[in-house]
């Protein structure tokens, strides 16, 4: 598992063999199957392009209220526990002793992306995020804790990890497109961005 780093980003490509991401995705669709895909809503009433849901005690929501963690799934339901081949990989790649309690699962599809944004909606800044990719090829780009500036920008393949966490926390940070069908992970195409973190108690910041 080789490390790089991205202005300030620790990046683990390979961080997850093949045998693990297929085992991995299984567990994935069993936590869609009991918290279903939604397009989440910004304030303004805009759909995102991607489609997402959680596990874990809290889940990240978006809609005219802002976005936020809650403990229920928009439809009402719990969101189901987190995956535990994902707890062991925080343990392996995060350096916290604190174990996360929200898995935020990013669906991206044909055309989706993900514009430059921080991870600023935890109780607690401090805690590091673990940024697992799978499926299709991915053009991350990171920029600056202050918006706007330089940026730079590097190709994600399946079971690349991105940790974020120090003085990169709260970086801005972005998928600019997918290479679809650029992997035969998922059946159908398309990525998955599964993001471990520590909520730590429900809010409403926005970015």
């Amino acid at each position: 598992m080789a490390a790089h780093d991205l202005r300030g980003v620790t990046l683990l490509k390979g961080a997850l063999d093949a045998a693990g991401q297929a085992a991995l995705v299984a567990e994935l669709r069993a936590v869609a199957a009991a918290a279903p895909l939604f397009h989440p809503e910004t304030a303004r009433g805009r759909k995102m392009s991607v489609r997402m849901t959680s596990a874990g005690r809290l889940g990240w929501v978006s809609d005219r209220r802002g976005y936020r963690y809650e403990p229920a799934h928009p439809q009402g339901m719990a969101w189901p526990e987190i995956p535990p081949r994902l707890l062991t990989l925080w343990d392996a790649v995060s350096g916290s002793a604190v174990p996360p309690d929200t898995c935020l699962l990013n669906y991206y599809g044909e055309g989706a992306r993900m514009g430059l944004h921080q991870d600023r909606d935890e109780a607690e800044l401090h805690h590091p995020v673990v940024s697992l990719s799978l499926g299709d090829e991915a053009l991350f780009r990171v920029g600056n804790v202050e918006r706007g500036g330089k940026t730079e920008s590097v190709w994600l393949a399946s079971g690349d990890v991105a940790v974020l966490s120090g003085a990169a926390r709260l970086v801005h940070h972005g998928i600019d497109r997918i290479r679809f069908g650029s992997s035969r992970l998922l059946p159908q195409g398309g990525r998955i961005n599964v993001t471990l973190r520590v909520a730590g108690a429900t809010g409403t910041d926005s970015p």
